[in-house]
C-alpha cells in the first residue's frame, strides 16, 4: 500500500513568533502575502494556529454562520466576548483580532474606547476591528490613542447591509471609487493598522493595496491585495443559506456531517450501534454476586 503525500501547511505554530502588527508592515514591505481566517471557538482556532495562519477574526459573521441570525446586526458585545475567549484559548501565535459588534462603536467615541478595550481585557484579543470609512475617523484616533491597534474596513460593510441595499459589490463607479480611495487613506492617517476591502472592484483594490503603507486585506477584492481572508463556514461547506461568489470551497463538511448523522441513526436503530467493543462489561464474578444480592 502507497503512503499518502504529505499535506502541505504553514509553518508549525511551535517554530512561529507571535504574529503582531509589525508582523503585518513587514509582511508588506518583504511583498509576503498575508493569511487571515475566521474562528468563532477553541478547536477551529487550535487548528488554524497549528497550520500555520498569520490572523484570526473573531468576525460578527458568528451571528450568521454560527448563531442563526439572518444578518450580523443582532449580535452583542456579550456574544463576541464570549467567541473570543474560546478563540484566545486556542490560538497563542496568530494576531487575535475581535470584530465590534453594531452599535458598539457608533453611539460615541468614548463609548467605542470602553468597548474596544474590552475585546483586549475581556476577550483576549490583540487588535479590533471595525466598519466604516471617514466618519469612523474619530473614533479611531481615539481607540489607538488609548493603545489598541485597530483594523478598518471598507467597501461592503455588513453592518451596514440595510443603508447599502443588501449585500452587494461597492466601488463600481468614479465616483464611489473614489470616496473608497480616500477612506483608505484617512484611515491610514487616523491609525490603522491594516483595512479590510471587501467586495470592491479588484483592479480598486490592487490600487487602494499599492498607495497605502499599511496592509491590506481582500476578501472577495482579488489578488492585488495584501493578504485574504475568509469566513471559515464558507471555505470549509458548513454555511449552507448561501455561498459568496468571492468562497473558494476546500471542502464540504455540512454534507459529510449529514451523512455522519445519518448513519449514526441507522446504526441506533438497527441496533448496529453500540456494539461489544463500544461497550463496558462487569466482571461475571461481581455480576453473579450482584444477583445473588438482588435475590
Amino acid at each position: 500500500m502507497s503512503t499518502p503525500a504529505p499535506v502541505s501547511t504553514g509553518a508549525p505554530a511551535a517554530a512561529r513568533k507571535k504574529v503582531t502588527t509589525l508582523t503585518f508592515r513587514q509582511k508588506k514591505e518583504r511583498g509576503e502575502v498575508i493569511t487571515m481566517l475566521t474562528a468563532y471557538d477553541y478547536p477551529t482556532a487550535l487548528a488554524m494556529d497549528k497550520a500555520g495562519v498569520d490572523s484570526i477574526l473573531v468576525g460578527d459573521s458568528l451571528g450568521m454562520v454560527v448563531l442563526g441570525y439572518e444578518n450580523t446586526l443582532p449580535v452583542t458585545m456579550e456574544e463576541m466576548l464570549h467567541h473570543c475567549r474560546a478563540v484566545a484559548r486556542g490560538a497563542k501565535t496568530a494576531l487575535l483580532v475581535g470584530d465590534m459588534p453594531f452599535m458598539s462603536y457608533q453611539v460615541s467615541v468614548e463609548e467605542a474606547v470602553r468597548n474596544a478595550g474590552r475585546f483586549l481585557q475581556q476577550g483576549g484579543m490583540d487588535a479590533v476591528k471595525l466598519e466604516g470609512g471617514r466618519e469612523r475617523a474619530d473614533a479611531i484616533r481615539a481607540i489607538t490613542g488609548a493603545g489598541i491597534p485597530v483594523m478598518g474596513h471598507i467597501g461592503l460593510t455588513p453592518q451596514s447591509v440595510h443603508q447599502l441595499g443588501g449585500f452587494r459589490a461597492q466601488g463600481k463607479t468614479t465616483a464611489a471609487a473614489k470616496r473608497l480611495v480616500e477612506d483608505a487613506l484617512l484611515l491610514e492617517e487616523a491609525g490603522c493598522f491594516s483595512i479590510v476591502l471587501e467586495s470592491v472592484p479588484a483592479r480598486l483594490a490592487a490600487l487602494i493595496s499599492k498607495r497605502l503603507s499599511i496592509p491590506t486585506i481582500g476578501i472577495g477584492a482579488g489578488a492585488g491585495c495584501d493578504g485574504q481572508v475568509l469566513v471559515t463556514h464558507d471555505l470549509l461547506g458548513l454555511f449552507e443559506r448561501f455561498t459568496p461568489k468571492f468562497v473558494k470551497k476546500y471542502a464540504n463538511l455540512h454534507a459529510e456531517m449529514q451523512r455522519a448523522f445519518a448513519d449514526y441513526i441507522e446504526d441506533v436503530e438497527t441496533r448496529r450501534f453500540p456494539a461489544p467493543e463500544h461497550t463496558v462489561e462487569m466482571d461475571d464474578r461481581e455480576w453473579e454476586g450482584l444477583l445473588k444480592e438482588l435475590g
